[in-house]
């Protein structure tokens, strides 16, 4: 394992520890509320999360996505299997079902405990390999990227659950 590597699980793992607090003691009322008509609610931006983890790490270990092993069917959702939440509609937001608020927290968990496989498996070489030879994206550029955007999220997380607590 590199520094780099150790950086990058460390990002991770904070992420990991956060989103679960982040969601604690939230009703499915709290986590479909949005502060506006054409804003994300905390449910799809605690699903969003580990899509965006699932779907950008899993090309870089070839292994599976963890959301098309059963976790896909418990969401349900009408945007189907492959959505990640890139480019969806207002629309699909606000139809996003909430049946167990369980499953964010469960869904990440695997998530994250299939990046750190992945982590694993990484050296200084993996990190400089091209993942995406049309932009000439690096590993390491990848996996900043990644964290990047699902902490961006999880502040925005924190954002929304100020505003209901402060009612």
């Amino acid at each position: 394992m590199t520094a780099a590597v150790d950086i990058l699980r460390d990002s991770f793992e904070r992420v990991a520890d956060d989103l679960p607090a982040a969601l604690e003691g939230l009703t499915a009322e709290q986590l479909l509320w949005q502060p506006a008509p054409a804003a994300n609610h905390i449910a799809w931006l605690a699903w969003h999360i580990g899509r965006c983890e699932d779907a950008q790490i899993a090309p870089i270990g070839a292994v599976p996505q963890v959301y098309q092993d059963g976790w896909a069917k418990r969401f349900a959702l009408p945007s189907g299997p492959s959505a990640t939440g890139y480019g969806q509609s207002i629309e699909q937001v606000r139809a996003f079902p909430l049946t167990d608020p369980s499953l964010f927290t469960g869904y990440y968990a695997a998530v994250h405990a299939a990046t750190q496989r992945v982590l694993d498996g990484l050296s200084d070489d993996d990190l400089s390999s091209t993942v995406e030879d049309s932009y000439r994206v690096t590993v390491a550029v990848r996996l900043v990227s990644i964290v990047n955007d699902i902490t961006q999220h999880l502040g925005q997380i924190g954002y929304l659950r100020g505003l209901i607590e402060k009612g």
